[in-house]
């Protein structure tokens, strides 16, 4: 690859993880708050806008072996106690956190510097994960993308009716405030991108390489997580919703205890849930589905207990 190609194809990147920063921010896209949606309100809508994101991922990744676009996808790992165990410690440490890792990056984009501190949280949580768990071990396996070609046009037939449906809206990228669905179609359709362009990417996955001393790529690596931050505070900015706030102890506590959880957590699994829901899910990796409903039913228990309690 030339460096000319090598750059553009990382500015494209560049560009998607931005734009999947905005779209989080102002879709509040948050695994806690589409439990949280369903515990208070009795409602998935935003639940439903999380699996509709991987679902697009999925129609992208046909089309792209479709065309030859993809050589190599992401491994699954074998279904532990390990993984139930990870997806409940992510389940709690979101619930602490009040917000996933998705959730984190809208936060930070409307100005709550205290979520600053729950990706570091997250590091040092995959960081000490030998010192706590020594005897967990993922056990990776041989698997390709087992996705039947028959959805192949289900799903044409699907994004077709939903784009319309979002013409007829009038909402776009200039909208105020973006509905959670329209978010998460941008978010699966910049994910698909930056799959093909640079492989598959999430910050969570960035802070794990980090925590094993894997370095290679990590200047790039890191340039796409500042896009997503810059996409994400651009994102808050734009809607009147970023506004500086000062943490409070209780607040940094939470997040750096939270973000250890998750770390912990992604380790186990291993993967984070924005990772889980953009990459396992798609590709129908059974620990991705375990983990994320290990993590989901965690939050919903955690979320009626705390609703129990109050007076």
């Amino acid at each position: 690859m030339t460096v000319a190609l090598a750059s553009q194809t990382f500015f494209l990147a560049a560009i998607c993880a931005a734009l999947m920063g905005y779209a989080i921010q102002r879709g509040a896209t948050c695994t806690v708050a589409a439990v949280g949606e369903i515990v208070r309100q009795g409602s998935a809508r935003k639940l439903a806008a999380l699996a509709e994101a991987a679902l697009w991922v999925a129609g992208g990744l046909l089309a792209a072996r479709a065309l030859g676009l993809i050589v190599t996808l992401p491994g699954s790992f074998a279904v532990t106690g390990w993984t139930v165990t990870g997806g409940i410690l992510l389940g709690i440490g979101a619930w602490i956190n009040r917000a996933c890792v998705f959730g984190s990056i809208a936060k930070l984009g409307s100005g709550n510097w205290a979520y600053a501190l729950t990706p570091p949280g997250f590091f040092l949580g995959a960081l000490s994960l030998p010192y706590f768990f020594p005897n967990a071990m993922p056990s990776p396996i041989s698997t390709g993308p087992n996705l039947p070609v028959w959805l192949a046009i289900a799903f044409a037939s699907f994004a077709t009716l939903r784009i319309i449906g979002l013409l007829r809206k009038g909402r776009g990228i200039g909208a105020r405030v973006w509905a959670p669905h329209e978010a998460t179609v941008v978010i699966g359709i910049t994910f698909v991108i930056m799959l093909i362009s640079v492989g598959a990417w999430s910050y969570t996955d960035l802070l794990m390489r980090l925590a094993r001393g894997m370095a290679d790529n990590l200047d790039w690596r890191l340039a796409l997580f500042g896009a997503l931050l810059t996409g994400a505070i651009l994102g808050g900015r734009t809607a009147g919703r970023l506004s500086s706030k000062r943490p409070s102890v209780s607040a940094i506590t939470r997040c750096c205890a939270g973000g250890i959880l998750m770390g912990w957590g992604s380790a186990l699994i291993p993967g984070g849930n924005d990772g889980l829901i953009l990459v396992g899910m798609p590709l129908l990796m059974p620990h991705a589905w375990v983990a994320i409903l290990a993590m989901c039913g965690t939050i919903w228990v955690a979320l009626k207990a705390e609703l129990a309690m109050r007076p």
